[in-house]
């Protein structure tokens, strides 16, 4: 069977160019992330994306089923994009291939809806601990396999404040976005506040 990661990678350098920095961390017991850093200086307003490489090498299971599926399930790979020189946002790597690395670590599912946390803030002085997992195919787009594989999906990830996340626990993901639209929120800002929430 072809190995997905190059495919992968090609897919995001399709679409995001050439990445300018890249960093591998490796977890007891688990195969290795990578994060590709992408600068984007070509809209107005210069926006630095992450992309996480290794996390669809393997699909990612039901955390109920007795034996993990080598071949059926969904993949995925995770990407941040926050707006450039306003905060020491490379330091968000290591939290990402944590959260990359979790469905073979804890045998969770990763789809659009979702709430991540990484227990502390995404990069140093960020008011965000936590990440809602957005609907893919804007950004960059699926990637067919072969049959079986289910395709690669690309997984957006908008940070959220500590009450942003526990206001969407109670209220649902689409309530939480749709707060954020009708306030005008620039989800790209690395150090926006938190939107109201009364």
């Amino acid at each position: 069977m072809a190995d997905v990661l190059p495919l992968v990678e090609a897919r995001l350098r399709t679409a995001l160019g050439e990445p300018d920095a890249r960093a591998a961390v490796t977890f007891l017991g688990t195969d290795r992330i990578e994060v590709l850093r992408f600068q984007d200086d070509s809209r107005e307003g210069a926006v630095v994306r992450y992309a996480t490489l290794g996390m669809s090498a393997q699909p990612m299971s039901d955390p109920t089923a007795t034996i993990a599926d080598p071949v059926a399930g969904p993949r995925a790979e995770l990407v941040l994009s926050v707006r450039s020189g306003l905060a020491d946002t490379d330091k968000v790597l290591r939290p990402l291939a944590v959260l990359a690395a979790s469905p073979q670590v804890e045998g969770v599912i990763v789809a659009p809806g979702a709430s991540l946390d990484v227990g502390g803030p995404l990069w140093p002085g960020a008011p965000f601990t936590s990440v809602l997992v957005a609907e893919p195919g804007g950004l960059v787009e699926d990637l067919e396999l072969d049959a079986p594989l289910d395709p690669v999906r690309f997984l957006p990830l908008l940070p959220m404040t500590p009450n942003e996340a526990a206001w969407k626990r109670v209220h649902g993901a689409q309530a939480l976005q749709e707060r954020w639209l009708t306030q005008g929120t620039d989800l790209r800002d690395p150090s926006r506040k938190s939107v109201p929430l009364d």
